[in-house]
């Protein structure tokens, strides 16, 4: 018996491969399947069915593709909408995988026809509880993908599923939802990896609600909406283009990367301090480790996609556009950004200051425009005294309330962001920049007496 989850970096998106006695079954697979296909092999199985809790908003789900590879048959939630493939899925029936019964128990409220599945062991024994995105570790689903008007409606459908039909599958039960801590499909994701019913019951601030209402006074709020899930919920019903294999991302010689940068979209995914030295004019600086939060939020399906990357990065660049659907990567620059200038072509930079010298500018005086790019739950007491918020995926809706006459600033925990706060704002037209290296978590450590 094999049973499996996989994590999808970034997306913190969940996964689950189960095998018995040579058959086997995914739960809301990503798009690239080969890990899958591997790990059935090496346990002798073949996959004959592939789950869906519900209508994927944040990732391409790789059912079609699985489905071409290997000839399972497919099963979706959410019957109510028009798939394009597939078969929908009724509450309560069920399905053999070897020994293992899975049965599908319907839990609306993150959509209308969110399907959790009851994995029981070889004894009959209820042992896991695929919830998708009913309920995660700390949190539950997020319930305004329908818009305002219906947010009441879905949070009360989310705890009928909670309180009245998952909480009495029992305290014993795993729970195994879709994602896990840093998901937008969820607001407060608790980082425990592994978590039970039972835990859940005991520690998740949704069950400490005492009534109906209270659970939607908390509950029902609108969250960040990324730009991307709109194509994300188009084609998890269409059905994704099958790739039949991960493509190869192409390495161009820097004279044909320059004759296709007029046409395309170009994304930096190296360290901030290598993109402040020396960039390509209009490219985004987007770290790999933040491309899943931000690429759906900033790039377009319109245009190809070109990348600056080190080399050994390519694949799991790969892997995290294709889980949102950006199929038109054209290649990256092979000879990096050495070759780029070796060759003769334009470079640009961002400044970038370092931490005492930042503190001596705040000492100064000197006018100079503050920009927290942070999220309002990253921020106590309010946020920065002496800068402007504006949260990042909404920095491109207040371009005409930032300066540029004088230098901005954009502030971040860390840098990556700031970083890719000041190439947007580059690729729109401004000229004075600047980035503090290391962000506010340098800021805290060095101590200096100015109060930002």
């Amino acid at each position: 018996m094999l049973f499996k989850r996989y994590v999808s970096e970034g997306l913190a998106h969940y996964s689950y491969l189960i095998a018995d006695q040579g058959q086997a079954a995914v739960i809301d697979p990503r798009r690239d399947i080969d890990v899958y296909l591997a790990d059935a092999a090496e346990d002798q199985a073949h996959i004959t069915l592939v789950f869906e809790t519900h209508r994927n908003e944040d990732y391409l789900i790789g059912s079609c593709e699985i489905e071409a590879a290997t000839g399972a048959k497919v099963f979706h939630a959410d019957k109510q909408w028009d798939y394009q493939y597939g078969t929908p899925v009724d509450d309560g029936q069920e399905w053999m995988v070897g020994r293992l019964k899975l049965k599908a128990i319907h839990t609306p409220g993150h959509t209308p026809g969110s399907m959790s599945y009851l994995l029981h062991d070889p004894d009959g024994n209820p042992w896991v509880l695929f919830s998708g995105d009913a309920l995660f570790s700390g949190d539950a689903g997020r319930v305004d993908l329908l818009g305002e008007d219906r947010l009441h409606e879905m949070a009360e459908l989310l705890y009928d599923s909670i309180f009245n039909k998952i909480l009495p599958l029992g305290d014993s039960v795993l729970l195994c939802p879709a994602h896990g801590a840093g998901s937008v499909c969820g607001a407060k994701i608790a980082e425990r990896t592994w978590s039970t019913i039972g835990m859940e019951r005991k520690y998740n601030p949704i069950y400490q609600v005492q009534s109906l209402q209270a659970f939607i006074e908390r509950h029902a709020k609108m969250l960040d909406r990324p730009p991307y899930f709109r194509m994300m919920e188009k084609l998890n019903l269409e059905g994704a283009p099958v790739l039949g294999n991960l493509p190869i991302l192409k390495p161009l010689s820097p004279k044909e990367f320059k004759e296709l940068v007029s046409e395309a979209q170009i994304v930096d995914t190296r360290d901030m301090i290598g993109f402040g030295a020396a960039h390509i004019g209009g490219s985004l600086s987007i770290l790999e480790r933040i491309l899943p939060n931000y690429a759906g939020w900033f790039l377009n399906y319109d245009q190809p996609i070109l990348f600056v990357c080190d080399p050994d990065s390519v694949d799991g660049v790969v892997r995290t556009m294709l889980r949102l659907g950006f199929d038109d990567l054209v290649g990256y620059l092979g000879a990096g950004m050495l070759g780029w200038g070796l060759a003769g072509f334009p470079i640009e930079s961002i400044p970038l200051v370092f931490i005492d010298a930042f503190c001596e500018l705040m000492r100064s005086g000197s006018d100079k425009y503050l920009l927290d790019v942070r999220g309002k739950n990253e921020m106590s007491n309010g946020g920065l005294t002496h800068a402007e918020h504006i949260h990042l995926p909404e920095l491109l809706e207040h371009l005409d309330d930032i300066p540029k006459t004088i230098t901005v600033y954009p502030l971040c925990r860390s840098g990556s962001r700031s970083m890719l706060a000041a190439s947007l704002l580059k690729r729109e037209g401004w000229d004075n920049l600047a980035v503090l290296a290391g962000g506010l978590g340098a800021w805290n450590a060095y101590g200096c007496e100015f109060d930002l």
